[in-house]
């Protein structure tokens, strides 16, 4: 099995080495991912100038990982990771320094890499832990991202689920994605120049429903999420429309 591992955090990332070397576990690994961190770009792909690719060396003694840092987004490490590589049976992406949960999902750069291997016609996986930056152990978590592996492989293909891992988890859990409202904040400061400037931000308005990837990572559990590409609103859709 050939995988392709990326992140949106950047090639330098500790995240995106513990996923490799799990990886690492079930079939040949290539790296390929953001030369500076780019998170919240979401699905944003580059059109307007071209993309430059690096080698990159690992920073593990072993195994060792042919990698590459690019100039560009999440989505775009994706393809060229392709283009460079050749065929793969599995894209991964993450760890994600960071939380991808609930209505997160939509600008996450983390889960786009993911989507970006769908929408190639691969499974895919994205990995993320919340953090505050402070305690993360990665090594501790890599035994439960090999388990969350084995779960996906046992999917039918092809595949696309979100995981979200606490740093502690207790078990492992099928969740359904958080869909809860919020507030939108905007906090006022001031630059060193006395300039002004702002910070969007968002506070939730409810609780997380029991069974959604909020509640299951609160709780302590892997959260896996199986996603789809098509958004349409089937509830919503209109017979005549259908029949356009």
């Amino acid at each position: 099995m050939r995988i392709l591992v990326t992140n949106d955090d950047g090639i330098f990332s500790p995240g995106i080495w513990t996923l490799a070397q799990a990886a690492s576990q079930f079939g040949e690994v290539l790296v390929v991912a953001p030369d500076v961190e780019q998170s919240g770009v979401g699905h944003a792909i580059s059109i307007a100038h071209p993309v430059r690719a690096y080698p990159h060396p690992s920073p593990l003694p072993t195994p060792h990982f042919p990698a590459y840092r690019v100039r560009g987004t999440p989505a775009d490490c994706v393809a060229l990771g392709l283009h460079l590589f050749g065929p793969v049976d599995l894209v991964l992406s993450g760890v994600n320094l960071g939380s991808n949960l609930g209505n997160e999902i939509w600008h996450s750069g983390t889960v786009a890499a993911a989507k970006q291997g769908r929408l190639f016609g691969l499974s895919a996986a994205a990995f993320s832990t919340p953090t505050n930056g402070e305690g993360l152990e990665f090594e501790a978590l890599r035994p439960w991202i090999e388990r969350v592996i084995q779960n996906l492989l046992r999917l039918e293909r092809p595949f696309l689920v979100n995981v979200n891992l606490p740093h502690r988890p207790r078990g492992f859990l099928w969740t359904r994605q958080s869909v809860r409202s919020y507030e939108g904040v905007v906090v006022e400061g001031k630059d060193p120049m006395g300039r002004p400037l702002y910070w969007f931000a968002a506070r939730p308005l409810m609780e997380a429903e029991e069974g959604t990837d909020r509640w299951a990572v609160e709780q302590g559990f892997v959260a896996a999420t199986p996603l789809r590409l098509d958004l349409t609103d089937e509830a919503k859709l209109q017979p005549d429309l259908a029949h356009d």
